[in-house]
């Protein structure tokens, strides 16, 4: 197996919320839910930088899926980190998806490793950091 994740699916409550969350409240470039004329098969699909797809799907379809039971939120499994250039961006992230109708979590500080971060959940209580690390900075 390469090092290497091409796609990473969020499992949402809600699938027409979590479109308008990530498409019109982040910006992300999608052309919305296909699969529809499936039964358990809507998604949406969102293609990130470095060709990194990024998809939503209901928990439920997940769950029958992959042929497990479904379980409850757990916010603090993994956390989805977006680096970002400066503390500025940072900060200025932070307010674009509190707008967005992202619930704030950690506002925006200095850590302990000289750089600046701070944490939101999005609308299905998925926990997103977003960082200033300047070893990490992204290519744009």
């Amino acid at each position: 197996m390469k090092a290497r994740i091409s796609v990473v699916t969020l499992g949402v409550d809600n699938l027409e919320n979590s479109l308008e969350f990530y498409r019109n409240g982040l910006g992300f470039p999608t052309e919305g839910i296909t699969g529809q004329e499936f039964e358990h098969g809507a998604v949406a699909f969102f293609t990130l930088q470095g060709g990194l797809k990024f998809a939503i799907f209901e928990r439920g379809n997940i769950a029958r899926d992959a042929g497990i039971g479904q379980t409850g939120r757990s916010p603090t499994e993994f956390t989805i980190g977006h680096n970002v250039a400066s503390q500025a961006e940072v900060d200025a992230v932070m307010r674009q998806a509190i707008a967005a109708g992202a619930r704030l979590v950690k506002p925006a500080q200095k850590t302990f490793w000289g750089g600046n971060a701070g944490y939101f959940q999005d609308p299905d209580d998925h926990l997103w950091e977003v960082v200033f690390n300047p070893g990490f900075l992204p290519e744009d």
